[in-house]
């Protein structure tokens, strides 16, 4: 965080998704030098939203940015406050279609990031992870999910047992991705309201996670792994939901 406690978003396509979305900027930072072409377009943005851009040495911009892949353009807004699990559902138009991704343990910010831009790009509704033993949506998520963190809410939740319960009562299905799954992704019908969920890396689905699931499916590995990572295992489900519900006639939202 600056000195004045807001966060840092790093990188040109989250801070442009950032401005897209109407988010509260407290300060824009460009390095000088930074291509023109791009710097027009963002200033451009930056004006309809009345934000101000500061042109700074790119030395100072390395000084207050987290990674290296800033890209040359650093902007600190107020911190992100998390969506509620209702907000999901009535994005999803309270449920009937919803496509919701719950995450059990995943700690990596990359593979939150991954995550959350796979659930833009398939048109999920929004994600749920939990308070202990997960990724924050921290400046590296963030980056890593290239600017679809404005656009998909995602809950945070205490308890992801008792959140899979209320899911259910809502009238969505909870498929669980796991190696040892009775059932291929691809056989089970994923038209109608689902949760997919994630397990975390390296330990997968906990016990009662998986005893709440409804249906526990896998994903066939033809290689010498036998496993792929969290933010891949959800891009492949997400993508074969959308498939299946294209083909049933129930466009993207």
């Amino acid at each position: 965080m600056d000195a004045g406690g807001s966060e840092p978003i790093e990188g040109r396509n989250p801070v442009l998704e950032a401005l897209r979305a109407g988010r509260a900027i407290d300060r824009l930072l460009v390095a000088e030098g930074t291509s023109p072409g791009f710097v027009d377009k963002l200033a451009a943005l930056a004006r309809e939203r009345g934000v101000r851009v500061e042109f700074v040495g790119r030395a100072h911009l390395e000084g207050l940015a987290r990674s290296r892949a800033h890209q040359g353009v650093v902007a600190f807004a107020p911190a992100r406050e998390y969506a509620g699990v209702e907000d999901v559902l009535a994005r999803a138009g309270g449920g009937g279609a919803a496509l919701v991704v719950a995450l059990d343990g995943v700690e990596d910010p990359q593979n939150l990031g991954a995550i959350i831009r796979s659930c833009d790009a398939a048109g999920a509704h929004g994600v749920v992870l939990t308070e202990r033993r997960s990724a924050p949506l921290g400046p590296g998520a963030v980056k890593a999910s290239a600017g679809a963190v404005e656009h998909v809410p995602v809950a945070r939740v205490v308890n992801l047992v008792r959140t899979l319960e209320t899911l259910k009562e809502a009238g969505l299905w909870v498929y669980g991705a796991d190696g040892q799954g009775d059932r291929v992704y691809h056989e089970v019908d994923l038209t109608g309201p689902a949760v997919i969920v994630i397990g975390g890396e390296g330990h997968g689905l906990s016990r009662l996670v998986k005893e709440r699931c409804d249906f526990l499916i896998r994903i066939p590995m033809f290689g010498k792994v036998n496993s792929l990572n969290a933010s891949a295992a959800a891009a492949v489900i997400l993508f074969e939901a959308r498939r299946q519900r294209g083909a049933a006639g129930r466009p993207a939202p």
